[in-house]
């Protein structure tokens, strides 16, 4: 025999508002031995930039010693970084990639 359970369920409708994921800013840092055509190259490569855009990074970084490449959610954030590092690294450049929340 089976029993049955007559308690009623209410649905309430509430706002339940989602917040944004935390977005993070991806950096590069600027050494003295990563060329400036490769940097412009990772730009292109990770960061979808055309040869203008990338060429105005790249000085950034060069005169100010940092340069914002993006900015990501936190998964999307890390994979680049990692890739950027990986790729310098395979070539043999020190160039650093950081990410910091925005």
């Amino acid at each position: 025999m089976t029993e049955s359970n007559n308690e009623a369920v209410i649905l309430t409708q509430g706002k339940n508002k989602l917040k944004p994921p935390p977005m993070y800013k991806i950096l590069l840092l600027n050494d003295d031995f990563t060329p400036m055509e490769f940097v412009i190259d990772v730009l292109k490569i990770y960061f979808a930039m055309d040869q203008e855009q990338a060429t105005r990074i790249m000085l950034k970084i060069h005169t100010e010693g940092v340069g914002l490449c993006g900015i990501y959610p936190s998964d999307i954030a890390n994979t680049k970084v990692n890739q950027v590092i990986e790729f310098s690294r395979k070539n043999q450049h020190p160039l650093q990639c950081v990410m910091e929340e925005n």
